[in-house]
């Protein structure tokens, strides 16, 4: 009897309830979505958006204190389940960025007609896996939250039907990530087969003592594949080419939550693998993730500067490209944690880092959507006059890009990039520091020719074309009514940016100690 009792499990239900209520909001919704009439789905809306913040809130009891669970009866110091500081801020992360996003899309899906349950199901359930998957401690957990994150997002990017360039996003976006799962399963397979362990503790220090060379190389293989799959999720060069077609297909709420959300899921899951369950590889995934920062922050902000004011979609696209450059930068310190003394201190660093982009990212997506209500095209230079005609929404738009280029009043920026910089410093990986310094000036041309648009005097429509922005009294107030929860995220991004703007050193203090 002692031996079947020994097998039984207890569950922490408070360790595990931020991903937990965000699943059991999202069955709540898309039951729900069965018996609410049509003209009443937006109060889906607004009960996701309820759940998101109520799985929020649920992180407060979890701050103080370092909660596990789903660990092994055997060995109760090996646990599937790790509610520490880092789950906890990146969970934060999540979330956060989850409900930005639930707040722009509810008029988006008026906008592009979206099927209301089926999108903040999928919604919710991404938000779910992305929330589970930094708690993760082996491996197993760990892609099986890393899927439940992405699954659900290739459907929202291809939920336009009848949209030619969503569905042929959605299809580029799915194939990548297949081929991507694909090797990294491979990877964990070899790793597993090397070590005999899942558990990141145990397979560490597997790893650090193999008695056969040939099982040294399978886990020398093993831990590359596996480093790849989450290379693709952090959308790092050379897997980066699904990310311009992507945001592009998707509808703008959901390129921002990849650009946040999908983010966050891959440097977690990288920051996972390779500093807590491969630590004696860091000679191997050091030298490399840092030459795929340096390629990664290159070739994304040269491709940003290369797009064309007048290009259909440019907006978008340099967001994107954008995107890409700014992931270069986030691996920095990962590929510091490799080389430093204290890879704790480097991860803070990225978390830093991502806090920010996170907060003025979707503040930027956020003004694209509201501009994108009267210029579908989103063109770089739909934005010319935007002072003029939607003066607040230009001023947060200026400073989302002042934030991402590191400029003042976006303090912030700033000062992630500075600490970012030092991780790379201190780790003695000088010639990245520089890469990132010239790669940065490169960031600040586009960035500040997009700021300048903004206020410049409005081109006259030619004679005979409408002017892009005129439309009836009427309209324009519906519109505006309509536009309130988009407003309304594009201000807690602003607000959230000026404050750290204000005490940047909040955003180190919460992100420091990130690692056990």
């Amino acid at each position: 009897m002692s031996s079947v009792t020994s097998l039984v499990q207890s569950v922490d239900w408070l360790a595990v309830a931020p991903p937990t209520i965000t699943a059991v909001v999202a069955l709540a919704v898309l039951v729900a979505d069965l018996f609410v009439p049509g003209h009443r789905k937006p109060v889906l809306g607004w009960c996701a958006i309820g759940g998101l913040a109520l799985a929020a809130l649920s992180l407060i009891p979890l701050v103080a204190g370092d909660r596990r669970t789903f660990c092994l009866t055997t060995d109760p110091g090996v646990c599937s389940y790790a509610a520490d500081h880092f789950a906890v801020v990146i969970q934060f992360l999540v979330l956060a960025g989850a409900l930005l996003t639930a707040l722009l899309s509810v008029t988006a899906i008026e906008d592009h007609r979206l099927p209301a349950g089926e999108f903040w199901f999928l919604l919710l359930s991404s938000a779910a896996g992305a929330a589970l998957l930094p708690a993760s401690r082996d491996l197993a957990t760990l892609v099986i939250a890393l899927e439940v994150a992405s699954l659900p997002a290739f459907a929202l990017v291809g939920l336009k039907r009848g949209n030619r360039l969503s569905s042929e996003a959605a299809l580029k976006f799915f194939l990548s990530s297949v081929a991507a799962t694909a090797v990294m399963l491979l990877g964990v397979s070899f790793v597993y087969a090397a070590t005999g362990g899942l558990h990141l503790s145990r397979v560490a220090d597997a790893l650090t003592h193999l008695p056969d060379p040939q099982l040294a190389a399978l886990a020398t293989a093993g831990v590359a594949l596996t480093l790849v799959g989450f290379a693709f999720k952090t959308a790092a060069v050379p897997f980066h080419f699904w990310v311009p077609d992507t945001y592009v297909g998707a509808p703008l709420p959901v390129a921002a939550y990849l650009s946040v959300v999908g983010k966050a899921v891959g440097f977690s899951g990288l920051i996972l693998v390779a500093v807590q369950g491969f630590p004696s590889y860091a000679n191997v995934w050091g030298p490399a993730i840092a030459v795929l920062a340096a390629l990664t922050m290159t070739v994304g902000n040269v491709a940003a500067l290369r797009q064309a004011p007048d290009r259909a979609h440019s907006a978008v696209r340099l967001l994107a490209w954008s995107s890409v450059g700014q992931a270069g930068y986030l691996l920095v310190p990962i590929a510091a944690a490799g080389y430093a003394d204290d890879a704790a201190h480097a991860i803070g660093s990225t978390v830093a880092y991502a806090l920010m982009y996170a907060a003025v990212n979707l503040g930027a997506f956020g003004v694209a959507a509201l501009v994108a209500r009267t210029s579908p095209a989103n063109r770089i230079g739909d934005y010319r006059g935007l002072y003029a005609r939607r003066p607040l929404a230009a001023l947060a738009l200026g400073f989302f890009l002042l934030c991402l280029a590191g400029l003042p009043p976006g303090i912030i920026g700033l000062f992630a990039k500075v600490t970012v910089f030092s991780a790379a410093v201190d780790a003695g990986l000088a010639w990245l520091a520089v890469v990132m310094a010239v790669n940065v000036v490169i960031a600040l041309y586009y960035y500040l020719q997009w700021t300048a648009v903004l206020f410049r005097a409005a081109e006259e429509p030619a004679e005979g074309e409408a002017g892009t922005g005129a439309v009836p009294a009427g309209a324009a107030a519906v519109a505006g009514a309509r536009a309130v929860p988009v407003t309304a995220a594009i201000a807690l991004a602003a607000v959230l940016g000026i404050v750290l703007s204000g005490a940047p050193q909040l955003v180190l203090r919460f992100a420091s100690g990130a690692l056990l």
